[in-house]
């Protein structure tokens, strides 16, 4: 079984390893989908992004749990489409906060197209936002 998660990754932490211990644990093959930095910079040019696009592929596909890195621009149908198309997944995993009308188009689209959706814990007291609030105080 193949599991996908999204994000940016940027000032990678333990948050994020956790999430992908929690997909590990629905599925054997993890496939992170990740953010492309220039669509980040074109659509939030206030955005504060540490390592490109290729960096954080690279830091990605460096540990061991994860399967296989893909590059997206936005979260949406079409996204999961051209994810769907390439690699194939049976299982979406989003993070408890993912909420509104684009997560309930996805939602929708993986229903329709037989996927499973979990919905996974973030850790408590630790983000990409806190991390850059610690040190903007620095």
């Amino acid at each position: 079984m193949k599991i996908l998660t999204f994000g940016v990754f940027d000032y990678f932490h333990l948050g994020h390893l956790r999430l992908f211990k929690q997909c590990k644990e629905h599925a054997d093959y993890l496939i992170v989908a990740v953010q492309s930095g220039e669509y980040i910079r074109d659509y939030k040019p206030e955005a504060q992004i540490l390592y490109s696009t290729e960096e954080r592929v690279e830091i990605l596909e460096s540990l061991r749990m994860v399967d296989s890195v893909i590059v997206y621009n936005t979260v949406g149908v079409e996204a999961l489409q051209m994810i769907e198309e390439k690699e194939g997944f049976d299982i979406l995993a989003l993070g408890e906060d993912h909420i509104g009308k684009r997560f309930d188009d996805i939602c929708e689209w993986c229903t329709e197209h037989n996927k499973k959706i979990v919905r996974l814990k973030r850790t408590q007291g630790i983000s990409s936002s806190s991390i850059k609030e610690e040190l903007k105080k620095q």
